[in-house]
């Protein structure tokens, strides 16, 4: 039904069709003249944040709710004379999708810069897949959405992307002194790098559900060098053992070739090989893990991120210790719960509406993110 009529009440639900939308407002062209008793629908997956005189006023869970507002069909546009019959009294609701968006990508558009104890400096390329879900939708509409009639998920995307980036840079350079022990430190650093990322996407009201690193390239020349390096690891450290496998290899290439003479070599390349290789012996080894059951599905309680005690899933104040648990706004530098209202955080006096500058690294100049620990053009320690 038409959000900006005359004589009759609304009827307020959304349907994504596209599958890509995160938040979607009613009117999509403003604010709106809802009337008293309009009705607003939300369905199991969504949550509904309703903003009355330009502040939001509550998060909407499923149910139908009766909208309450001065506007008086009728009477209330009569009155409205003086604004040229538009009411004073402005609505808007912004419908919230809480699913699961899951297979999202991210990855370097350019190599970061990574100084590695063994083979200096080296710029490194990352990609992996990370799955995201809103969890504090009043939060998100604030701090990412604005006034926006739709915000889909490839702008979350593009954005969230950058960050792991920022993380993946600052984690490597804390806790990786080379690439030679890169290859047994993948689950590792996805675990260590999600815990940094959960408290990161928390101050935009998301929540990362998993984030997963698929590869992490070095050049060509350092991947060679690393190979290297794994064979040498493989004899021993036996320098001749090594010397002897390249000469094999380099003999089954020969081989692999068209030609007369190369098959003369093929032939006796089975005697040969043996001979290159006498004394080198591998002793197989294999590690496993096992997975824990998942965790209940159902979440009727949650936790109170003050005080850690368990509360009502709906609960908008802990019981125990009074925190807010709907968080509206939170401060940029200490992440204190703010108010609507509030023009400063009652925590570190930081204006309400400051955003983080940029930092740029003292070595060379280059602009990193504002959480950045390391720079990502000459991998120097910048937060020092």
């Amino acid at each position: 039904m038409s959000t900006d009529n005359v004589f009759f009440l609304e009827v307020l639900e959304w349907f994504d069709q596209s599958g890509k939308e995160l938040s979607h407002r009613l009117p999509e062209r403003g604010s709106g003249e809802f009337k008293l008793g309009a009705q607003a629908i939300v369905r199991d997956n969504q949550a509904a944040v309703f903003y009355s005189q330009g502040v939001a006023c509550d998060a909407l869970g499923p149910g139908r709710h009766t909208i309450t507002t001065l506007n008086i069909p009728l009477l209330t546009k009569l009155l409205s004379l003086p604004w040229g019959f538009t009411s004073p009294i402005r609505a808007e609701i912004y419908f919230i999708n809480l699913k699961v968006f899951a297979n999202l990508k991210w990855g370097t558009r350019d190599p970061v810069a990574f100084r590695d104890q063994e083979l200096g400096l080296v710029r490194l390329r990352a990609h992996g897949i990370f799955n995201i879900q809103v969890t504090q939708p009043v939060l998100f509409v604030n701090s990412l959405v604005g006034t926006k009639p739709s915000y889909t998920i490839d702008e979350l995307e593009s954005y969230f992307s950058q960050v792991i980036v920022s993380r993946l840079n600052d984690y490597l350079g804390e806790q990786l002194d080379t690439l030679l022990n890169l290859p047994q430190k993948y689950s590792e650093m996805a675990e260590g790098l999600s815990q940094i990322l959960t408290k990161d996407l928390a101050t935009y009201g998301v929540a990362l559900r998993e984030m997963y690193i698929n590869a992490i390239t070095p050049p060509a020349d350092v991947q060679q060098a690393i190979d290297e390096k794994s064979r040498l690891s493989l004899l021993g450290d036996n320098l001749p053992g090594l010397l002897q496998m390249k000469a094999a290899m380099a003999l089954e290439k020969a081989a692999e070739s068209e030609g007369a003479a190369q098959g003369g070599i093929g032939m006796g390349l089975g005697l040969l090989v043996p001979g290159l290789l006498s004394g080198v012996t591998t002793q197989p080894g294999g590690g496993g893990g096992s997975c824990g059951p998942a965790a209940g599905a159902g979440r009727p309680m949650q936790r109170c991120p003050e005080c850690g005690m368990e509360i009502d899933a709906g609960a908008r104040f802990c019981p125990n210790c009074g925190h807010q648990i709907l968080v509206l706004r939170q401060c940029s530098k200490c992440g204190k719960n703010l108010s609507p209202k509030a023009k400063f955080c009652p925590a570190c006096g930081t204006p309400a509406g400051a955003t983080p500058a940029p930092r740029q690294c003292p070595e060379c100049g280059a602009v990193n993110r504002p959480e950045a620990m390391f720079c990502n053009n000459c991998g120097k320690r910048i937060d020092t």
